[in-house]
């Protein structure tokens, strides 16, 4: 009788667990074709700005679309990439300026999402800039003085660009130049710089713009406030190549994800900056102020047609030589991600909102 029973109760146990997995990857898998893979490795930088990343983990999402995603902190774009063509990411949120020169150097990085937009800016020991209002402060502060950033990063390309557009010339030579630029190969050393007396301004992207400003410093200009750097692309969703084409509904259930946390981020303030909380150890406020404060905006859409004026622009001032990007820009995956999401919910504003921009950005 023990015998039966137990056959009976194991075989209730097994029908229950297959009956809890088979509705859990029909939850995820209603949408598309079966995943070709589920363990994910993400990389990522110690940025406010990847929060649809930490959303999507924290929340739940990957999970829900029937992903084991790990993400890993990286210190530079450099480092990324290598994870990508290593094998050791699947996915890597990446500038796109550092994009674009390792995919003109023959590099196999495919672009299909988005991360960041805008961001980033310079900002100023307060002792250069005393007497200035902030209406004041701009770009030609910097004349005379030494300025820490790295390379390649939509950062330096666009400091290059305002000084061209005010007449003042850079060079990596002390005393060659109007102002001499000292490259590093991180923002975070190029940000600890500053606290030396060798380094008078310093690229910033989220969260450092946030933290200069507590700690005294003064900026010189966000990206977003400048009329030639509307929409700036920033960092990018990234793969490697041959890994993207070959495994196409593992990276859809990937941007379904990330579209799930934008529009958590969208409708959840509170909760969302407690997930970046966790990733990004700075103070609440700090966090608020990038995430929601107008500088900066995580978004997922690919913006395609933004990223190829940055490009022409990467190749105008001698980053890059030219290439075509087509072959590396995939839009089709986060249109069909978006597109699944509208089935499943119709009604819902947020993803109405995303399709029109797809629409206008790509």
């Amino acid at each position: 009788m023990k015998k039966i029973v137990s056959s009976v109760m194991l075989t209730f146990l097994l029908t229950a667990v297959l009956i809890g997995y088979e509705w859990g990857y029909y939850q995820a898998r209603a949408w598309g074709g079966q995943l070709e893979q589920t363990e994910f490795n993400l990389g990522h930088l110690n940025s406010t700005a990847h929060l649809l990343a930490f959303v999507a983990a924290e929340e739940g999402f990957f999970k829900e679309e029937g992903l084991d995603v790990t993400l890993t902190l990286f210190a530079s774009a450099g480092e990324l990439a290598a994870g990508l063509t290593t094998g050791k990411l699947d996915v890597a949120l990446i500038g796109s300026v550092p994009t674009i020169a390792f995919q003109s150097q023959g590099q196999p990085l495919t672009i299909f999402g988005g991360a960041m937009t805008n961001g980033h800016g310079y900002v100023v020991k307060p002792k250069f800039v005393e007497g200035l209002s902030d209406d004041e402060i701009d770009i030609t502060v910097l004349k005379g003085l030494r300025v820490a950033t790295t390379k390649p990063s939509v950062q330096d390309l666009e400091l290059q660009i305002l000084l061209r557009k005010a007449g003042l010339t850079y060079s990596t030579e002390p005393g060659e130049a109007d102002v001499t630029v000292v490259y590093f190969d991180s923002q975070k050393d190029a940000y600890n710089a500053m606290l030396g007396a060798e380094i008078d301004a310093v690229s910033v992207y989220s969260p450092y713009a946030s933290r200069a400003i507590s700690e005294g410093y003064k900026v010189i200009y966000y990206c977003a406030h400048e009329e030639e750097f509307l929409n700036q692309p920033c960092c990018r969703q990234v793969a490697e190549s041959a890994a993207f084409s070959s495994k196409p509904n593992a990276y859809a259930a990937f941007e379904r994800a990330m579209i799930k946390a934008y529009k958590f981020s969208q409708e959840n303030r509170e909760k969302t900056i407690d997930d970046v909380a966790k990733y990004i150890r700075i103070d609440r406020n700090l966090i608020e102020t990038e995430v929601y404060g107008g500088y900066a905006w995580s978004v997922p859409d690919p913006d395609r047609l933004a990223t190829l004026a940055l490009k022409a622009s990467v190749v105008e001032f001698g980053y890059t030589k030219d290439y075509d990007i087509n072959p590396l820009y995939d839009t089709k995956t986060y249109e069909s991600a978006l597109r699944s999401l509208i089935a499943e919910h119709p009604d819902d504003a947020v993803y109405a909102e995303l399709l029109k921009r797809f629409a206008d950005a790509n």
